[in-house]
């Protein structure tokens, strides 16, 4: 693969390749991804109950099987008979313009404190009314539409002295699906802002940092083009939350590959006068680790589509063909566009052939090698302080609790939900989300849902098809364990009736299980297969299995620290149930990216210097380049929270945590020193190579006890004269 690779790198080849590869990236990248009208199942589980409740609404002929809660709240004292009368006349014809008519009772003003049964209900200290009212929407754009109309209509008919404020399942979707508007928008601006910023810190130069960001943000955009229409072609949906989460893979994992090509290209400039040459060899040594790491994400996030529910199994194909695009970006554009501009492209630190390459080479490295000599003179030292860290760190994993209640899922609370918190200080909370029971006799259901414990009351709600629906108030807020266990209670009461139980706290129900069975399935599964990747990839067998064990690590530590951040000083009461699932696939994947970088390069030292000071001389030569490439992920992720929504925020701090433990610490210290520890059998069962820098391994740290860039340089030097072979190494 990088072998042909290389070989385009040639003039005039490398102009052509280059101009065709853009300007193809820019012609699909104008088409823009497909945009999905959302569909109100994606996000649910296959085959659960609430699920098909879902779909058999949806399929409704007028689409008004969702529901907006109205609240009419009294501006000063009890709402008065006046005002009661006109808010029962607004509800009486929304319902007949619905087509659903007026349910039992509802014929005449409801104006007393605390009745029920009416299209009004009015709370026991006569503050507050509420009423149902359909929403006719097919999918997630329609209602959002439907409902901000709504809201426009009711606050222009409210009668003086009253405020009014919308709730329940529709308004809350319509809320949710609001915080996406220009969401791509947001993410692309935010993400190539902190990747500018970040490359100009990295490589100093007011002009090199435009190449990398400019075709990572091209890759973006034809790889969101095309991966929405592989989506929708596989009958998933591509919407905003998946569209984000992969943008932001795409711009993190493009810019890690741009700069670790570009890093070993720059060192192969201070030792090859030809810059076509130093490209080849640039792509040759660097190529390999980029694909491997590649195809270690691709391994990972592939295993998506075994998930039950769809929204997941669009976000591993979705990632898949990101990465894909990345990786081509980065071997093919990225190599062909930065040798039109030679050596200038780095001014004004621009690389040039020195007396001994490797020498100035040593001497920039000496920060990491540095690191690198502490770690091997204390290696046990070394693994027992990380270890220690990330133990401490993990604990609060072992505590992690998920499932966020529908108030807590965006970091600014809209109308729905503020609307739903002032419905719950009148009424039972559940009044704001009841739950929806299909069923084929509506009053056995009704009498059934009446002796299960926290039923507050059932009231028929028209016919779905060949079933009558009911719907059913729960005296726990939703999303509370009482709610949670409502839903479960109800079933049992039902289990032999054919009614099925739908409604928000149901989805969320069964989402939770669906969750936890992803968990249990995927995680594993993303284990094996990345790790028989690693294998193949190494050719051993020990290294793979310590790598994984340190990613292992690292996404315990990270994931109890988010939970601290979260439930402490942030106040939430749980993470999100997408969380553990999301922020292990790509911890794993990009974690094991890092150590890719490192443990590639030290398999190539190794064979000129032996395990130990090969292991150094790779920490010293990618410990710069991997570091900014890690913090360049993390705040990447970071950009996330500029969606207020909590999932999102939450994997990208998680994520973030867990990319600067891998690269600052775990990669640093903990890898090489396990590596130094165990010699060769690090690499078993590969076999140990004779070591073309025998005599330098010896003397610059056998002999002399010298493993410092410095005692690396004379070292180097006394063994490499006359080879040309020597101006090439890092």
């Amino acid at each position: 693969m990088t072998a042909l690779v290389s070989g385009m790198v040639r003039r005039p080849r490398a102009a052509i390749v280059a101009v065709v590869f853009i300007l193809l990236g820019l012609g699909v990248s104008g088409l823009g991804p497909m945009t999905s009208a959302g569909s109100p199942t994606a996000g649910l589980p296959d085959r659960a109950d609430s699920t098909l409740v879902a779909q058999k609404l949806a399929e409704t002929d007028d689409g008004s099987g969702s529901v907006a809660v109205a609240l009419w709240t009294a501006d000063n004292g009890a709402l008065t008979q006046a005002q009661l009368a006109d808010i029962n006349r607004q509800a009486l014809a929304r319902l007949s313009a619905a087509g659903n008519g007026p349910p039992p009772g509802a014929a005449a003003p409801e104006g007393t404190a605390g009745a029920r049964g009416g299209p009004v209900e009015v709370s026991e200290d006569g503050t507050a009314a509420i009423a149902p009212i359909p929403v006719a929407a097919s999918d997630s754009s329609e209602n959002a539409a439907a409902v901000e109309q709504l809201r426009q209509e009711l606050r222009a008919a409210a009668p003086e002295g009253t405020q009014i404020a919308l709730t329940g399942p529709a308004a809350v979707r319509a809320d949710l699906a609001s915080v996406f508007d220009g969401a791509d928008v947001q993410l692309l601006l935010a993400s190539a802002a902190v990747v500018a910023v970040l490359l100009i810190v990295t490589y100093r130069s007011p002009i090199l940092w435009l190449v990398p960001l400019s075709l990572v943000a091209i890759a973006e955009r034809t790889a969101t083009t095309v991966a929405s229409r592989i989506v929708d072609g596989v009958g998933l949906v591509w919407d905003a939350q998946v569209g984000g989460i992969v943008s932001v893979l795409i711009f993190g994992a493009g810019t890690n590959y741009g700069l670790l090509l570009i890093s070993r290209y720059r060192d192969e400039l201070r030792t090859t006068e030809d810059k076509y040459a130093a490209m080849r060899a640039a792509l040759r040594r660097a190529g390999e680790a980029i694909f491997a790491s590649g195809s270690t994400v691709i391994i990972g996030v592939i295993v998506l589509i075994a998930s039950l529910t769809p929204a997941t199994r669009a976000l591993g194909v979705g990632s898949a063909v990101g990465i894909v695009v990345a990786m081509l970006f980065a071997l093919i554009v990225l190599p062909t566009t930065l040798v039109l501009f030679g050596r200038r492209i780095f001014w004004p630190l621009v690389p040039q052939v020195a007396a001994d390459g490797e020498a100035a080479q040593a001497a920039e490295a000496s920060l990491w090698r540095t690191v690198g000599n502490g770690v091997a003179r204390r290696p046990a030292a070394a693994i027992a302080a990380v270890l220690i860290l990330l133990a401490g760190l993990g604990v609060g994993a072992t505590q992690v609790q998920t499932g966020l209640s529908t108030q807590e899922q965006l970091l600014d609370a809209p109308e729905a939900v503020t609307a739903g918190k002032r419905l719950a200080q009148s009424f039972p909370a559940g009044d704001a989300d009841p739950l929806i029971v299909l069923a084929p006799d509506a009053q056995a259901a009704i009498a059934t849902a009446q002796n299960v414990p926290g039923v507050v009351s059932a009231r028929p709600a028209g016919e779905v098809g060949d079933l009558d629906r009911v719907d059913v108030v729960l005296a726990a807020a939703p999303g509370s364990d009482a709610a949670e266990q409502g839903v479960h209670d109800l079933r049992a009461a039902y289990a032999d009736s054919g009614a099925l139980i739908g409604g928000n706290q149901a989805q969320e129900v069964d989402s939770q299980a669906a969750q936890v069975r992803d968990r249990w399935v995927l995680m594993p599964a993303i284990l094996l297969l990345v790790l028989g990747g690693l294998m193949v990839m190494l050719r051993a067998v020990v290294a793979p299995i310590i790598l994984i064990a340190t990613v292992l690590a690292t996404y315990a530590a990270a994931l109890g620290a988010g939970w601290w951040i979260f439930t402490g000083p942030l106040g939430y009461s749980a993470l999100d149930g997408s969380v553990p699932l999301y922020t292990f696939l790509f911890l794993v994947a990009l974690g094991v990216d890092y150590n890719i970088f490192l443990v590639t390069r030290a398999a190539e030292e190794r064979a000129r210097h032996g395990t130990k000071l090969g292991m150094l001389r790779a920490l010293g030569a990618t410990g710069g380049v991997i570091t900014s490439a890690g913090i360049l992920l993390a705040s990447v992720f970071a950009v996330l929270g500029v969606l207020p929504l909590v999932a999102l925020a939450q994997i990208g701090v998680i994520i973030g945590i867990g990319v600067l433990l891998d690269t600052l610490i775990v990669r640093t210290m903990l890898v090489p020193a396990i590596a130094i520890t165990l010699g060769d059998r690090f690499w078993w069962p590969r076999k140990a190579p004779a070591p073309v820098g025998d005599a330098a391994d010896r003397g610059g740290i056998e002999r002399n006890g010298d493993a410092s860039p410095q005692g690396a340089a004379r070292a180097n030097r006394s063994t490499s004269v006359g080879s040309s072979k020597s101006r090439h190494v890092v």
